[in-house]
């Protein structure tokens, strides 16, 4: 399962930019997006839901508190979301959904 961390401050070009390409592209659109970004504003935060992201996290100022993030974020795509999206598929081929 495919996943992205995508900072909206990006040298070359906007995350949110980034965010719209890749939610209006039929291939790649199903794809979680966690924005982890120093911006905190409503205005982009509320953008990047209106865009499509899956998560919003303001990085934090830290080393420590971002290394908790990041384990949080693991645990969280890998451990969670992926036992979940495992148990509605057996669900699926049982006939059940």
């Amino acid at each position: 399962m495919s996943r992205y961390l995508l900072d909206l401050n990006l040298p070359r070009k906007d995350g949110r930019e980034v965010l719209k390409e890749v939610k209006s592209d039929d291939n790649l659109k199903c794809i979680p997006i966690v924005v982890l970004t120093t911006s905190d504003t409503d205005q982009d935060i509320l953008q990047c839901y209106n865009l499509g992201a899956n998560c919003y996290i303001s990085k934090p100022l830290s080393l420590e508190e971002f290394a908790q993030i990041m384990k949080l974020i693991e645990d969280f795509w890998f451990s969670i979301v992926i036992a979940l999206r495992a148990r509605l598929q057996g669900r699926r081929l049982q006939g059940r959904i």
